[in-house]
């Protein structure tokens, strides 16, 4: 498998890529070829384009969850499709998501903080799997669906609000997935926020892949100033899973990679980066 980070808060030193507060990669695994969340805007097309990635050869859309900064880029990704004439809706791309995806999502203030476009336009465009289970998309790649949350110490807190039949609810964000490749080695987590947590992320990764080695996390933590009880539980989760690597990024802030650094071999992420496994 071969990950490029497409969009990233960061960019790296020396690669005159643009960076923004979202995250985008592109997977190659076997034959096929996965673009895993869109970032906020249409970055993540011209960022493609320098890293001699196709977009037109994209086979699935994953979308970690139902947030702007991860489903932004859907509009563009429409247009961009829309140009290509010879394109049919079957030869588009699968987006891959949890229902609640596709909800409303608010702030208290009432700011939309949702994918800004609608089911049934996407659905004109893209083939739909919605789903709260797991779905393999090769043999050696999974979606995780809908992440079992069992500690005491992760996705406790709401984020706004979600609405469904016009009804407002606190937003624990239930849509919040990930991925898991089985390397040769071990356990590869590919992560957009974890808001549903790290930690359980990890252990329904291993539940579903019957894999109890995990070498390497990529992708946003959701360590933004986190309370000391969070991130220290963290830290020895972390710490036992005895990690090869760890790439923490997008919405994980310096203090926490910081704390993170003390228990495992942290790795500066940033967009034009490419990791093979």
């Amino acid at each position: 498998m071969e990950l490029t980070v497409l969009v990233d808060n960061n960019t790296m030193i020396d690669r005159y890529y643009k960076g923004e507060a979202g995250l985008s990669f592109y997977i190659k695994e076997g034959d096929k070829n996965i673009l895993f969340d869109l970032g906020y805007s249409d970055l993540f097309l011209s960022n493609s384009y320098k890293t001699d990635i196709e977009i037109s050869d994209t086979d699935y859309i994953v979308l970690s969850h139902g947030h702007l900064d991860h489903t932004g880029g859907l509009d563009p990704l429409i247009k961009y499709y829309a140009e290509l004439d010879s394109f049919k809706k079957e030869d588009h791309p699968q987006i891959i998501a949890h229902p609640d995806c596709f909800e409303g999502k608010y702030y208290k203030d009432g700011r939309s903080i949702g994918i800004n476009i609608s089911k049934n336009n996407l659905s004109s465009s893209f083939k739909l799997k919605e789903t709260i289970y797991h779905y393999w998309i090769t043999d050696k790649l999974v979606y995780l669906g809908q992440i079992e949350r069992n500690n005491d110490f992760e996705a406790k807190d709401p984020l706004g609000f979600i609405y469904k039949i016009e009804k407002g609810n606190e937003d624990y964000i239930l849509d919040d997935s990930a991925l898991a490749y089985k390397s040769k080695k071990g356990l590869v987590i590919i992560t957009g926020c974890s808001h549903s947590g790290i930690c359980n992320i990890a252990e329904q990764a291993k539940r579903i892949t019957n894999v109890d080695n995990i070498v390497d996390i990529i992708g946003g933590l959701h360590l933004l100033n986190p309370k000391k009880k969070k991130i220290e539980k963290t830290k020895q989760y972390i710490k036992e899973l005895n990690l090869k690597k760890l790439h923490a990024c997008h919405c994980t802030d310096l203090i926490s990679k910081t704390e993170l650094s003390k228990v495992a071999n942290l790795i500066e992420v940033g967009v034009g980066m490419k990791i093979k496994y």
